[in-house]
């Protein structure tokens, strides 16, 4: 199983200690990052790399800023593998990706 590793210490300093800030920015990625899968299902389905690339890209930067360190890192190895024109990567870790996505209901 993925882990998400978060950086809880990180995604405060990024608050300035705003506990209450930071559970309404989770919140808020937790919407997106619905809709950030989807569109990273369905371009791996469609073999899209360019989507992989677009869907990956904003969960890599929206999970770094709130210290979420296993969703940036498959997220960045998928936007990677993107550039590359494929989806070889986001194929193989779509799985964990929903995993790691799922554990955040958990935080």
């Amino acid at each position: 199983m993925a882990d998400i590793q978060w950086n809880k210490a990180f995604a405060l300093d990024q608050t300035a200690g705003d506990e209450e800030l930071l559970e309404e920015l989770l919140t808020l990625f937790r919407t997106s990052s619905v809709d950030d899968y989807l569109q990273l299902q369905q371009a791996v389905a469609n073999g899209d790399a360019e989507a992989v690339v677009r869907a990956a890209h904003s969960l890599k930067g929206s999970s770094a800023s709130l210290g979420l360190e296993g969703i940036r890192w498959l997220a960045a190895d998928m936007e990677a593998d993107g550039r590359k024109n494929s989806v070889a990567v986001a194929r193989e870790n779509l799985a964990a990706m929903g995993e790691l996505l799922e554990q955040l209901n958990n935080l």
